[in-house]
């Protein structure tokens, strides 16, 4: 399953599933170009443990809704890494889990902005280089929320929802240029963010008390979607577009 010689750019990729993301591809030999927007001594320490496994990795702040900041980095990432092979659209905050009656419209574009907007933006930046290589592959982070649709969360349903058309509707258009557009629909998982999402829609205090209801004992960890995305990035998955995997335990 190597990747060696590929360029992965993964927003939000210092840390929680991104940095689970990273970390992954890097463990297949891909340089990988790390997107943060505030948390810089997350990004730079993953950024060195990518390097003390021999791949090569770079941090770049940018806010993926601020399309000028990035494609700014986009830029900054090929003049470092000569091109961009794989994008994986991670990027997220979580809703606060209201009512739609008792939820903000600031909130709702909020998170509509991060999730939806930020992927569309960084997408179209990042296209016209991946159209110049052998092979592309993006891929979305989504959530088995769009599926669910639970109360008490509107705005992060609407915004996964909407990820995913844009990847299907990606899918069809880049095929003819050699770039496959895949999905993955995460669970609950293990992070900071997941801890707030299970505090606002499940009632626990402690992810961790999830855990005898969870599948296989557990609820799931960043490098469950991340060995994901390396395998879907393999020459094993080169005739997969299109697709929508659920990595969730079968929840």
């Amino acid at each position: 399953m190597s990747l060696e010689g590929r360029v992965a750019m993964v927003t939000g990729g210092g840390r929680g599933i991104g940095k689970g993301i990273s970390m992954a591809l890097a463990e297949e030999g891909a340089s990988v170009a790390i997107i943060y927007r505030r948390d810089e001594e997350a990004a730079r320490q993953t950024a060195g443990e990518i390097e003390a496994l021999g791949s090569k990795a770079a941090i770049y702040g940018a806010d993926v809704t601020d399309y000028e900041a990035i494609k700014r980095a986009v830029d900054e990432a090929v003049r470092t890494f000569g091109k961009i092979d794989i994008l994986v659209n991670n990027a997220g905050i979580a809703s606060r889990g209201r009512a739609v009656l008792d939820t903000e419209v600031a909130e709702l574009r909020r998170v509509m902005e991060t999730h939806t907007i930020g992927a569309f933006c960084i997408t179209q930046a990042v296209l016209p280089i991946m159209r110049q290589q052998p092979r592309g592959d993006i891929i979305f982070i989504s959530s088995v929320a769009t599926e669910l649709l639970n109360p008490y969360g509107a705005p992060y349903n609407m915004a996964k929802a909407a990820l995913e058309a844009l990847a299907m509707t990606l899918a069809k258009e880049e095929r003819p240029n050699n770039i496959r557009v895949n999905v993955i629909r995460s669970g609950l998982v293990e992070t900071v963010m997941g801890e707030r999402l299970a505090k606002a829609t499940m009632g626990v205090k402690d992810i961790k008390d999830l855990y005898p209801v969870s599948p296989f004992g557990r609820v799931g960890i960043p490098s469950d979607a991340g060995k994901t995305v390396a395998f879907l990035c393999s020459k094993g998955a080169e005739y997969i577009t299109g697709a929508t995997i659920k990595v969730s335990g079968g929840m």
